[in-house]
């Protein structure tokens, strides 16, 4: 079976960790901070703040923008659960925008026609996180336009997106958004067996996020609210988590990030190759928009107006073939836990019309071409039959 995503591990991966199983810090050593600077490097600057995973770097940004009850988030619906999760973490209320039939990220004309409601009924949103599908930023530009003029703050989830570039900018410089954060989960661009990171260029939204990863404890005199009792003192100021990523993780994810622009890069070159040979079949590959380089997580095809059944029989049938396809994602209003707010089948037509005909193919950077050849003969097959 050839898996729709998996990790390269080299030896300098391994040695990476077993220097550090072998060092006197297993966790809160120099490799997590060593790790955040070489991300914030890679982004162009800024504050990383590394935790032990994308779901908890999406809470700790809600956390640090005062998210809370009273309040609204606003998510894509065709996302992994954790991009809405977030909002009902800290109290907050949470609801979708359709997405754009194109990138199948957040459509930014769906979101204006939606904020122009809202403000009509007092009922704008205070974050929205755009979700980065696939790897392909989303239209940053437009969504920053109308957080200045609407005044929500922007969490970009670019969980699948590390390496890319927007307007010829690393995506995670932060020039539309308050903080973006990134995924390391095995079958991510990067890997730190599970884990997540923050960026910023607002030092005082990292410093809360990496206060309240721990515990919301400190050891800085300058935020305590008396003198220390002596060296061993801390104080918790705040109801913070643990969150924090152990150095064996930030040790791996450093030995991979020297390699991030190779990932990508070879990604692309697979992404091109599925483009020329899956051309001709009644399928639609993805669209790539002119001002973004994608880094390439997953590779979507469409299978237009093919129904419920044969989508089912067509995703079968690649398994029986030994192509492990998948697909991202469900929509999330149509999940139990969100139906019970309210949502129902049609609220979002974009996002329903594209789960009743995606499919997502194998795509890593160690796939070889004769596994590559495999996939797009199987996927004619299918779709011929």
């Amino acid at each position: 079976m050839i898996p729709y995503g998996r990790q390269d591990i080299t030896r300098e991966d391994i040695d990476a960790v077993l220097e550090v199983l072998q060092s006197d810090f297993l966790t809160q050593g120099p490799k997590v901070p060593a790790f955040e600077q070489a991300v914030a490097a890679h982004c162009g600057g800024g504050y990383g703040v590394a935790v032990n995973s994308a779901t908890s770097a999406l809470h700790l940004a809600c956390l640090a923008l005062d998210l809370g009850p009273g309040d609204w988030l606003w998510t894509t619906p065709i996302t992994f659960v954790a991009s809405a999760n977030c909002g009902l973490y800290c109290g907050a209320s949470v609801d979708f925008v359709d997405i754009d039939p194109r990138t199948y990220n957040l459509c930014p004309r769906a979101l204006e026609r939606k904020l122009i409601e809202a403000e009509k009924n007092g009922r704008l949103p205070k974050v929205v996180v755009p979700v980065h599908l696939c790897g392909q930023p989303c239209d940053m530009a437009s969504i920053g336009a109308l957080a200045d003029k609407y005044g929500f703050r922007v969490i970009e989830d670019a969980s699948h997106a590390i390496g890319g570039r927007y307007r010829n900018e690393p995506i995670g410089c932060g020039r539309y958004s308050d903080i973006t954060v990134f995924s390391f989960h095995p079958v991510k661009i990067v890997t730190t067996a599970e884990g997540g990171l923050a960026m910023t260029r607002d030092g005082a939204l990292a410093e809360r996020m990496a206060l309240l990863r721990s515990h919301g404890i400190t050891r800085d005199p300058a935020l305590m609210d008396r003198e220390p009792d002596g060296g061993w003192y801390y104080q918790q100021i705040e109801l913070g988590f643990n969150y924090r990523m152990t150095e064996m993780q930030a040790a791996l994810g450093l030995s991979q990030v020297a390699r991030l622009d190779q990932y990508v890069t070879r990604r692309n070159e697979l992404a091109h190759r599925y483009d020329e040979r899956l051309a001709g079949l009644p399928l639609t590959t993805p669209w790539q928009h002119p001002d973004s380089y994608s880094g390439r997580h997953l590779y979507v095809i469409r299978l237009p107006r093919c129904g419920k059944e044969k989508h089912a029989r067509a995703f079968e049938s690649l398994r029986e073939r030994g192509v492990g396809v998948n697909l991202h994602y469900i929509p999330v209003h149509t999940q139990p836990y969100y139906r019970r707010f309210g949502f129902a089948d049609g609220d979002f037509p974009e996002a329903e019309a594209y789960y009743r005909e995606a499919i997502s193919l194998p795509l890593f950077p160690t796939l070889t071409e004769a596994q590559q050849e495999q996939v797009c003969e199987a996927v004619a097959e299918v779709v011929r039959a």
